[in-house]
């Protein structure tokens, strides 16, 4: 759902505004992996890179849906180290207006593509659904019964004579 387009002069502002947001869906906490970044994380997966107050405003977001869309504008560039190949897209704003409003969008569709089920559920009014049930094993098909074993002919039963080893052309000579 789009929002109306109110852009808010102060990036510090707007970075409050989207961490504030940001820490109000459910499971939703902090998360500083390195300098630099404070960001937003659900059961410790990031669903937006945010830079600190007072710095140029970058926001990052996993987009699965509209990253085509925002890489048109000219704010956006893939998300840099691979993550822009799954959809996550760079957001950096200088002196220009921030559209807070869009970014807030940004960080509901990243916050879904990252977070569990159960949360995303309670998003949408729904009763978290059970666990799928792990598929039941198969019952082992009955075994064989074991083949008889076959008689051997009379002619392999038989023990060699006496002197048959001594003729065999496999026994060696000492």
């Amino acid at each position: 759902m789009a929002r109306a387009q109110n852009p808010v002069r102060s990036s510090d502002a707007a970075l409050r505004a989207l961490r504030a947001a940001g820490l109000r869906y459910p499971g939703a906490h902090t998360k500083s992996p390195w300098p630099g970044h404070l960001d937003l994380a659900v059961d410790d997966k990031t669903f937006a890179y945010l830079s600190l107050e007072g710095e140029p405003l970058s926001v990052s977001c996993k987009l699965p849906r509209s990253s085509e869309v925002a890489l048109m504008l000219p704010c956006c560039k893939p998300t840099a180290y691979g993550l822009g190949k799954s959809g996550w897209v760079t957001a950096t704003f200088g002196d220009e207006p921030v559209p807070v409003d869009m970014l807030l969008d940004w960080l509901d569709e990243s916050y879904r593509a990252q977070a569990p089920r159960r949360l995303v559920a309670q998003l949408d009014g729904r009763p978290p659904r059970a666990k799928p049930a792990a598929p039941r094993a198969k019952p082992a098909a009955p075994r064989a019964k074991p083949a008889v074993p076959r008689a051997k002919p009379a002619a392999a039963r038989a023990k060699p004579a006496a002197g048959a080893a001594a003729r065999s052309p496999r026994r060696r000579a000492r």
